[in-house]
């Protein structure tokens, strides 16, 4: 069957950056399932899905708009490390912070002293992704499979990452996705109620607060504040 909205597919792939580097590849693993026009993929790759059949093989560019968006310099914040709950803190951990459009990475860029240095855009932001896709299969899906989707992440879900092969973010993960990390901005039992690392939907963009102040009248040590 041709691929429309809500088929499941089953399709192996290869993402290369401009110059070729091999950045994510389903080679050697099972191939990857996703429901067509659910946003479980790239706007340009699940645009690119429509029409093609089990056995096509085709080759896919899809621009930084419809990726992972273009680089955005205003979303690199520097931050108190009061307000990271970590001890430890160095270059390349992930944190999240939760947003109305869901889970946002905050990588950490650099750490001086007291300042910690986040950068918000996604690994892959501004870039342009080639990929190579062979359909393994299709078929169609229950409105029950589709509900299932929809409600499919938690802890032991990835919802894509370029490390592990889904094209997005894993939910409160670190990227490799070894599991050891946490939503950050929340307590370890999940209470909600933990510092928060981003900023306020009305803080000039970005984000939004993850978690709350340890206290209400505890302002400077939220890292929400301009």
């Amino acid at each position: 069957m041709e691929i429309v909205a809500n088929t499941m597919v089953s399709m192996h792939y290869t993402l290369t950056d401009d110059n070729g580097k091999v950045i994510d590849t389903s080679a050697g693993k099972s191939p990857l399932d996703f429901i067509q026009g659910q946003g479980m993929i790239v706007p340009g790759l699940d645009k690119a899905m429509l029409g093609h059949q089990k056995g096509d093989k085709f080759k896919v560019d899809v621009i930084p708009s419809e990726g992972y968006g273009e680089y955005n310099e205003e979303l690199v914040r520097s931050l108190p490390r009061k307000a990271f709950q970590n001890e430890e803190i160095s270059v390349g951990m992930v944190f999240y912070a939760d947003t109305p459009n869901g889970p946002l990475p905050l990588t950490v860029s650099k750490v001086e002293g007291e300042e910690i240095t986040v950068n918000m855009n996604h690994q892959l932001a501004g870039k342009t992704l080639h990929f190579e896709i062979e359909v393994v299969e299709t078929r169609p899906v229950s409105e029950e499979e589709i509900e299932a989707a929809k409600h499919s992440c938690g802890d032991d879900c990835c919802c894509g990452n370029e490390d592990g092969g889904d094209d997005g973010e894993c939910c409160g993960k670190h990227k490799d996705g070894n599991g050891d990390g946490e939503c950050c901005g929340k307590h370890k039992d999940g209470n909600g109620d933990g510092e928060c690392c981003g900023k306020h939907k009305d803080g000039n963009g970005g984000g939004e607060c993850c978690g709350k102040h340890k206290n209400s009248s505890d302002d400077d040590s939220c890292c929400c504040k301009n």
